[in-house]
């Protein structure tokens, strides 16, 4: 499945929590003109090594996606691979790529589908999804798990709609993911078997109005 445009020559790209930047040296590769923005020293640190190792460079941001240091209207395109997407705050990441964007910007944003994180133990020892629903549909927000100290995000999907929609987006297409047959994973949260039957991940695609 394809979510990013097929021609991204010539535009300006910003990805939301770009870790080691492989999406926008992809971007870049591509004839886009990328920029990165990650809380992550380290992720950065890494991101610049690779940038030296292949030849490609875009800039590279130390910062929050959800109050970026830029002028409004400064891009295309925005981008997370789980990122901002999965780490900061939708109600304050949204509002502010809405920002960044130019009218008819688009945004993709790749992250746990929210079927899995309703049906995923709390501790990871107690092993992957389930068939059991065990936490809330409704009110869906700040996710911390008990063996972790890491804080996640997941919207409800009538969620995610009511806010896209409120920051100016018109939804085009939601992607439920699903691995092809004899697919493996190094994922021990959820078993390809369950991500058969059901979205473990999704992804979003909308327009700036």
């Amino acid at each position: 499945m394809q979510l990013l445009p097929d021609d991204v020559s010539g535009l300006d790209a910003i990805e939301l929590g770009c870790g080691t930047g492989y999406v926008s040296a992809w971007l870049a590769r591509r004839g886009a003109r990328p920029v990165g923005i990650d809380n992550s020293p380290r992720q950065l640190e890494s991101a610049r090594k690779f940038q030296h190792e292949f030849g490609i460079d875009f800039p590279l941001i130390l910062g929050n996606a959800e109050t970026v240091p830029l002028p409004d209207a400064s891009f295309d395109l925005a981008v997370s691979e789980y990122g901002a997407a999965l780490w900061a705050d939708p109600y304050k990441w949204i509002p502010e790529t809405a920002r960044l964007l130019r009218p008819g910007g688009k945004l993709v944003f790749l992250t746990n589908a929210t079927l899995v994180i309703l049906c995923v133990p709390e501790l990871e020892a107690d092993g992957p999804a389930t068939t059991e629903l065990r936490r809330p549909y409704f009110g869906m927000h700040r996710t911390q798990w008990l063996d972790s100290d890491g804080v996640e995000f997941h919207l409800g999907h009538g969620d995610w709609i009511r806010l896209l929609r409120a920051n100016g987006f018109d939804i085009e297409e939601l992607v439920e993911l699903r691995p092809p047959d004899g697919a493996t994973s190094r994922y021990e949260w959820v078993t390809t078997d369950w991500a058969r039957k059901w979205p473990s991940e999704e992804a979003w695609k909308a327009r700036k109005r």
